[in-house]
């Protein structure tokens, strides 16, 4: 998920960095040479969130059909949150998934996420999760992406209080439905530390609530991605790829994976160290970043899209399984 800009919050290690770069700013993504397809380690998807690639669906199936990838984390379709379709548009779009065989991964709701402070009315989260419930089953995926709610002007004992409550009361609605939610290193009282996300973990003690792991969100938040994820990774159930290099004025400017800050590299070799199976699922930045408005797409994006999961094979294919045989704290150029 992006790096999400939110209200001004209290973390363990100080104040948020400034978000991500503003409209129009370039992407630092190096373009690649084009090179084949290669397959995934075993017990590994490879998958994309559909709307960094186009705002419609069928150039979203397309980017992946490309890839030669069969598995789609959904967020948007034509600019519009999967839980706020009509029904006909939801069953269009249900329709069209099936057709081409693509499995859905995950689904990225916006439950206590950046646009959702905690102070702000519960009933907006339960009312996506109870439709998202629905439509999960019809798509065959049990994952919900939620966040744990930016502060707004709580202190931080009343913000902690409240999020442990709500989000216990979205995990016991999630298990009665059969989802698993998985909660986003991003905006949120357990966005950017381990301490409380596994504090977050405990309290609730559902089987409900696991970890959603962005590698790229490091860069933005200010701290070190490996270094979280050694902590929490018996945890985490999915993956986002992303990465990023800071800039002077504190901010964000994605790449392409294995060219940023983020070490790439090295969390993917810890996540296949302990075990980890399920989808690594691309969410580039490059060209969009929806939660601040910003689209420099020239093509829909299916091409950048494109370009970044080639990216990311190659960078699996020559450093990341290579890396298992090394030193477990080798050196990468992530």
């Amino acid at each position: 998920m992006p790096a999400d800009t939110h209200p001004a919050t209290t973390s363990p290690t100080g104040p948020p960095p400034a978000g991500p770069p503003p409209l129009g700013a370039p992407s630092t993504a190096t373009p690649l040479a084009p090179t084949p397809p290669t397959a995934p380690p075993t017990g590994i998807r490879y998958a994309g969130i559909g709307d960094e690639a186009a705002p419609g669906l069928a150039d979203q199936l397309a980017a992946l059909d490309e890839l030669g990838w069969n598995a789609i984390e959904l967020r948007g379709v034509e600019g519009r949150a999967l839980a706020d379709l009509d029904e006909r548009a939801f069953g269009a779009v249900a329709d069209r998934l099936a057709a081409a065989g693509v499995q859905v991964v995950c689904v990225d709701s916006r439950i206590a996420d950046w646009s959702r402070p905690i102070t702000g009315p519960f009933e907006d989260d339960l009312a996506e999760l109870r439709v998202l419930a629905r439509r999960c089953a019809v798509l065959g995926t049990r994952h919900v992406r939620v966040m744990s709610y930016p502060n707004d002007g709580l202190d931080e004992t009343d913000w902690a209080r409240r999020v442990r409550r709500r989000m216990t009361a979205l995990a016991r609605e999630a298990e009665d439905a059969g989802l698993v939610l998985l909660h986003e290193n991003c905006a949120g009282w357990a966005g950017t530390s381990a301490e409380r996300m596994l504090d977050l973990l405990d309290h609730v003690a559902s089987p409900a609530l696991r970890l959603l792991f962005d590698i790229g969100n490091g860069v933005h938040y200010g701290y070190d991605a490996a270094t979280l994820l050694e902590q929490v990774v018996g945890h985490v159930a999915h993956v986002h790829i992303k990465d990023a290099v800071p800039t002077p004025t504190g901010r964000a400017a994605y790449t392409l994976p294995g060219q940023g800050r983020s070490r790439v590299r090295e969390c993917l070799t810890t996540l296949l160290r302990h075990g980890f199976t399920g989808a690594w699922s691309i969410e580039p930045h490059t060209h969009l970043r929806p939660h601040e408005g910003a689209d420099t797409r020239q093509d829909s994006g299916t091409a950048a899209f494109v370009a970044y999961g080639r990216a990311l094979e190659r960078l699996v294919a020559e450093e990341v399984l290579p890396s298992l045989t090394a030193a477990p704290h080798g050196g990468g150029r992530d």
